[in-house]
């Protein structure tokens, strides 16, 4: 795999299980070259915990696999503009790249909201690239959603 869609399209598969968990249905992979080293969806329900989001979950994996605290030569692929926690945690781990589906303009921190890597304080500012997949990113929320009010 070396094209950008071709690991959108594993988060959002990772989002799809988030999605058949019951989860808000956000996907995350975390890329070296061209090597897929963690991959996630959303677990805050499933792990009772709200930090558990699939950002945070493939970053900690990557620290892991990694053996290290930092991720300087690594890609996050995410279907979902990240939060503000998210974004910091990016910022914090030195994250070379960061691609994203859908934008959120309610809770984003990116391109919207606080716009995180725009702010003086920032640590560090990974290129970003939104709106890879972005329809089937934002479907996939959309529909999560008309299912729970329906």
């Amino acid at each position: 795999m070396t094209d950008r869609t071709d690991f959108m399209s594993l988060a959002l598969a990772q989002a799809d299980a988030a999605r058949a968990r019951q989860e808000v249905p956000v996907g995350a992979v975390l890329v070296r070259g061209n090597e897929v080293i963690a991959a996630d969806g959303n677990r805050t329900l499933e792990l009772r915990d709200a930090t558990a989001h699939a950002e945070m979950l493939v970053l900690k994996a990557g620290f892991a696999a990694l053996g290290s605290e930092r991720l300087v030569d690594c890609d996050l692929y995410v279907t979902l503009e990240p939060c503000t926690m998210c974004a910091g945690a990016i910022s914090h781990a030195r994250l070379r790249r960061l691609y994203y589906g859908a934008e959120d303009v309610k809770a984003g921190a990116v391109d919207n909201g606080v716009r995180f890597f725009h702010q003086a304080t920032c640590l560090h500012r990974p290129e970003t690239y939104g709106g890879i997949a972005e329809t089937a990113c934002a479907k996939l929320l959309k529909d999560f959603f008309q299912d729970r009010r329906g």
